[in-house]
């Protein structure tokens, strides 16, 4: 039924808690579980950075790193096939791009993660991602 399953993380512990099911999840289907963090560019907030002012993106993953890390930290792997990703932009339209691009068939997200102010005037990554993907959404508390 569920072959790739995606678990978009900002390291809360309701995207590790989403992690954990999508787990289980993953073992009963033998599914692939995707853990995805976007990584938060200041073109995503709607900056735009000037010709002489760069960013690097390996300055951002160290973070998506330590994010990956901390989501997975103390977790039993064994038994499922776990990718993880890093991806830059704005966290619910790549969380959408990649439900298109991987075919995912089911996300299961923590409903109540740690979000940015912008987040916090915009809207919430699961609302939006639950409004917009006609593919199965879980949300985990």
């Amino acid at each position: 039924m569920f072959t790739k399953i995606l678990v978009p993380t900002d390291g809360s512990e309701y995207s590790r808690r989403a992690l954990l099911v999508a787990l289980e999840i993953g073992k009963k289907f033998n599914a692939e579980v995707i853990l995805l963090n976007v990584l938060m560019t200041p073109e995503a907030l709607g900056y735009l950075l000037t010709e002489d002012a760069t960013v690097v993106q390996q300055q951002y993953n160290p973070n998506g790193e330590a994010t990956l890390a901390a989501t997975t930290k103390d977790v039993d792997l064994e038994g499922v096939r776990l990718t993880c990703r890093l991806k830059p932009g704005y966290p619910a339209l790549v969380i959408l791009e990649e439900i298109v691009s991987e075919d995912i068939d089911l996300v299961v997200m923590g409903y109540r993660g740690y979000t940015s102010l912008a987040g916090t005037f915009m809207g919430s990554v699961s609302q939006k991602v639950l409004a917009k993907t006609s593919r199965p959404v879980l949300l985990i508390k």
